[in-house]
C-alpha cells in the first residue's frame, strides 16, 4: 500500500497520474526528475503495480518488442533476454518505481470512474472509486495525466460459438487464465493468430500432449534472436548507460529502417518474410496456407518468435497450424467449416482485446459532456478542447514507451512554461480546417471494432499523429509550445 496520506480535495493536486504500469511508473518518473515542486499521486485501481504486465499471467507472456527500446531511456535493461518474459518486466518496472520512491506516491485499489473540468477553478474533479470497499473517494487536480492504457481489464473480446455448451472440456480466455489450470498430456486448441497466440502455443507445448493454433487468417511471423549479441558484447567494453544508450539507438533506428522498407516495398518484403518461414519449417511444410497473409506487412503488427520457438515447436510435433473457421462447438472439441473435427480437452480463445479508453470514466468540461470519439488528438498525447490533459499513446509499429516518454518529457516542458509565464490553463483548440481521420490505420480486428470509440487525428500537423519516433522527437522535444494551437489562459475561463 501507498504510504502517502490520500489526496484531500481541498488542497489540490499539480499532477494526477491515473495508472501504475509501464507508462505510468515512467512519467512519474520524468516529473519527479523535471518538475520536482510539483505536488503528484498515482492513482491505480490494481492492488499492484506493472498494469499490463501484472495483469497477463499466461503461459509464455512476453514482450512482442525487444526491451532495449520497450524499457525506460534513463534505466537500462540489465536482463540478457531482449525479448523478455512478462515476470521480468514487472520486476523491472516494480525496481524503476521503488529505486525512486515513486511507490510512495502509488495509491493502489482506486478507479477513476470520472473528471469534471472546472474552468473558474481552473481544476479537475476527480471521482474515484476504492475498488474494495466501493467506498467513493473525491480529489482535485490541476492537471490530469492518463496513463491507463487501451483495453478494459475486465473484459476482453469475446466472440460466442455455437454449442459452447456441449463441449465438455475447458475455455479459457488469456487476459484471465486461472493458475490452477493443468494442462499436461491434454490436447489444446488455441483459437486466434496474433501475439499472444504465438505466444502460447510454443510455452503449453512444452508439456500439453499436442497443441494445434486454429486461425481464421494467416499472419507473419519472424522469428528474431531472444538475445541481442551486440547488446552483450557493447555490455561487456563499455560503461553500462552508453551501452545501453548505443543498443537502443540501434534497435530503433533498424526497426524505423525495416518499416519504411517493408511498407516502400510490400510484395518483396511479403515474399521475404514468407521465405523466412518456408527456411524455419522445410520444403514440406505449407507456408503459403500458413503464414502467407491476404494483407500487407504492418498492415497489422508483425508478430515476433524470439528463437524461433513457435517453429522449432511445429518441427518437433509438439504443435501444428488448422487454417480454417470453427463452424460449432461439440462435446470433444471443435467442427470446423471444412468439416474437420479438432479434438481438445482445453480450448484457448486469443481472439483480442476489448478497447476502453480512459478506463472507462466519463468526461466533462464545464458542463460539457465528452465521448473520446468526438474529440481530436493533438500530437497523439492531448486532446482537442480539453484543458490541462494528456495521454500516453504509444506506438503501432514500435516500442510503446518509446512515445510515452516523449510525451511525458513534452507535459514537464509545458508545465515549466506555464510556471514560467503565470498560465493556469491550456488547451488545443482544432482548426476549422483539419479534417478527422481514423486515429490508427491498422486492419487488426481490435482496431477496426474500436475505430467507434477511439479519438479521431487531423489530416494535418500538429493534428496528425506520425508513427515515427524521429519526426516525434524533433516535433516534440524541440518544437514550439506556444504553436498557436495550444491556447494559454489565467483562472476564470477557457483561452
Amino acid at each position: 500500500m501507498a504510504t502517502a496520506q490520500f489526496p484531500q480535495p481541498e488542497n489540490p493536486l499539480d499532477v494526477l497520474i491515473v495508472g501504475a504500469g509501464l507508462s505510468g511508473i515512467g512519467t512519474a518518473h520524468w516529473l519527479q526528475e523535471q518538475c520536482p515542486n510539483k505536488r503528484y499521486a498515482i492513482l491505480e485501481a490494481r492492488e499492484a503495480i506493472g498494469g499490463t504486465w501484472d495483469l497477463f499471467r499466461y503461459p509464455g507472456v512476453r514482450s512482442d518488442s525487444d526491451m532495449h527500446t520497450l524499457g525506460y531511456g534513463f534505466k537500462p535493461w540489465r536482463n540478457p533476454k531482449a525479448i523478455a518474459d512478462g515476470s521480468s518486466i514487472r520486476q523491472y518496472i516494480e525496481e524503476t518505481a521503488r529505486e525512486g520512491s515513486i511507490v510512495d506516491h502509488i495509491h493502489f485499489g482506486y478507479k477513476v470512474i470520472g473528471a469534471s473540468w472546472s474552468s473558474q477553478e481552473a481544476c479537475w474533479r476527480v471521482e474515484a472509486v476504492h475498488v474494495p470497499t466501493g467506498a467513493p473517494r473525491i480529489l482535485r487536480t490541476r492537471f490530469l495525466y492518463m496513463c491507463s492504457g487501451y483495453y478494459s481489464y475486465e473484459e476482453a473480446y469475446r466472440p460466442e460459438f455455437t454449442a459452447e455448451a456441449d463441449f465438455r472440456g475447458t475455455v479459457v480466455l488469456p487476459q484471465f487464465w486461472p493458475q490452477e489450470l493443468n494442462y499436461t498430456d491434454k490436447r489444446v486448441v488455441v483459437v486466434g493468430s496474433g501475439a499472444t497466440a504465438v505466444t502460447l502455443v510454443p510455452a503449453m507445448a512444452q508439456s500439453a500432449a499436442h497443441v494445434t493454433m486454429l486461425q481464421r487468417s494467416p499472419t507473419y511471423v519472424v522469428a528474431l534472436p531472444g538475445q541481442d549479441a551486440i547488446a552483450l558484447f557493447l555490455r561487456r567494453y563499455l560503461p553500462e548507460r552508453l551501452a545501453y544508450g548505443f543498443t537502443r539507438w540501434k534497435n530503433l533506428l533498424l526497426g524505423m529502417a525495416a518499416y519504411k522498407l517493408t511498407r516502400r516495398f510490400p510484395r518483396h518484403m511479403k515474399r521475404r518474410f514468407v521465405k523466412m518461414a518456408a527456411q524455419q519449417l522445410g520444403p514440406d511444410y505449407d507456408v503459403n496456407t500458413h503464414f502467407s497473409p491476404r494483407y500487407n506487412p504492418w498492415d497489422q503488427r508483425l508478430c515476433v518468435v524470439p528463437d524461433g520457438d513457435l517453429f522449432q515447436a511445429i518441427n518437433q510435433g509438439l504443435a501444428s497450424v488448422v487454417t480454417d473457421e470453427i463452424d460449432r462447438f461439440t462435446a470433444t472439441g471443435l467442427r470446423l467449416k471444412s468439416g474437420q473435427e479438432l479434438p481438445a480437452d482445453v480450448v484457448v480463445l486469443a481472439t483480442g482485446l476489448k478497447v476502453k479508453l480512459f478506463g472507462g470514466m466519463s468526461l466533462t468540461v464545464d458542463g460539457q459532456v465528452y465521448q473520446p470519439n468526438q474529440l481530436m488528438a493533438y500530437k497523439g498525447m492531448m486532446l482537442g478542447n480539453v484543458p490541462n490533459f494528456a495521454l500516453a499513446f504509444g506506438y503501432t509499429n514500435a516500442s510503446w514507451t518509446l512515445k510515452t516518454d516523449l510525451t511525458a518529457g513534452y507535459v514537464c516542458r509545458l508545465l515549466r512554461y506555464m510556471d514560467h509565464h503565470g498560465y493556469s490553463i491550456v488547451v488545443p483548440r482544432p482548426q476549422d480546417d483539419v479534417q478527422p481521420e481514423p486515429l490508427l490505420s491498422f486492419s487488426s480486428g481490435y482496431v477496426q471494432r474500436a475505430q467507434k470509440l477511439l479519438p479521431k487525428q487531423g489530416s494535418r500537423r500538429p493534428w496528425r499523429v506520425f508513427q515515427n519516433y524521429l519526426q516525434d522527437m524533433l516535433t516534440i522535444r524541440f518544437g514550439r509550445l506556444a504553436d498557436g494551437v495550444l491556447h494559454f489562459g489565467p483562472k476564470g475561463a477557457l483561452p
